[in-house]
């Protein structure tokens, strides 16, 4: 069997038969059947000499007796497609199944770069839209203090459309549910799934005629991916993952409005080529 996508996962444990199996699951990194979301002792068992088995889900609920994770085979280029395609199973691979959710650091990392991404679309569109007769010195201060305003607000909203995600959903929660829902798994879940903005610079860099429509087209490829995030994460049906991410939106909205009353610049995704284009 190939190993390309073995590279990713965490080490696995010699017993004494001489069998090389992957550990049992910690209570904060839990593996899981990509197929049915039951959790799952083991991924692979290694019989040596490169003689590998897969894992079959044998869950004592709903079991699926399907493999409990063929992604472990393949490459991760693979993986990385089948997750821009939003497929379930590749969700769960990656946030169950890999090293990356026990890794806080890498989290942190993607969500302060996406929001500098972010703050520089805004200061962007803020830069062209501006016609100043300062002198250069003036207009360089000016310009940095633009960029760190819009990486403040960029974060403020990011916050609030966290937190009317996270709020609905424990207001909505089944109140007879065995298992309280892991809101910092899917925190990690959301940072992660907001990859998308990374796409952002490419689509200033290469500014062309259909610019606004690869940004609105990033912005609902986020969204998509927010929405698969939080349907994964916490096992839940599509209509509620929906829901969640429309209060997310109602209070990034509510802050982007509170900002304009205050006559911020705020360089959002609604304002962006406004005053080139009407």
């Amino acid at each position: 069997m190939g190993t390309g996508g073995r590279s990713g996962q965490r080490p696995g444990k010699g017993s004494a038969d001489g069998v090389t199996a992957t550990p049992g699951a910690s209570a904060s990194c839990q593996y899981r059947c990509i197929e049915c979301n039951q959790e799952a002792k083991e991924l692979y068992r290694d019989y040596n000499h490169g003689v590998l088995k897969i894992t079959i889900c044998v869950s004592e609920q709903e079991s699926c007796q399907k493999p409990v994770d063929k992604y472990i085979e393949y490459d991760p280029v693979i993986i990385l497609i089948n997750a821009i395609l939003c497929k379930a199973q590749a969700y769960r691979h990656v946030l169950f199944n890999t090293k990356i959710n026990c890794l806080c650091q890498i989290h942190g990392k993607l969500c302060v770069f996406c929001l500098l991404c972010e703050a520089y679309l805004r200061w962007w569109q803020l830069q062209d839209s501006n016609q100043n007769t300062a002198p250069d010195d003036l207009i360089r201060y000016a310009k940095e203090w633009d960029f760190y305003r819009m990486f403040a607000i960029a974060s403020l909203e990011q916050t609030a459309y966290l937190i009317g995600i996270f709020t609905f959903l424990w207001v909505e929660r089944p109140m007879t549910a065995k298992k309280k829902p892991n809101f910092i798994l899917l925190l990690k879940a959301l940072l992660l799934s907001s990859y998308g903005k990374l796409l952002l610079i490419p689509a200033v860099i290469w500014e062309h005629d259909y610019t606004p429509l690869c940004l609105k087209l990033i912005k609902v490829f986020v969204l998509t991916s927010n929405f698969q995030a939080i349907r994964v994460t916490l096992n839940i049906n599509r209509k509620l993952s929906f829901m969640a991410i429309l209060s997310g939106l109602l209070l990034e909205s509510t802050m982007v409005y509170f900002f304009q009353r205050m006559e911020w610049d705020v360089g959002s995704d609604c304002t962006i080529y406004k005053s080139q284009h009407f």
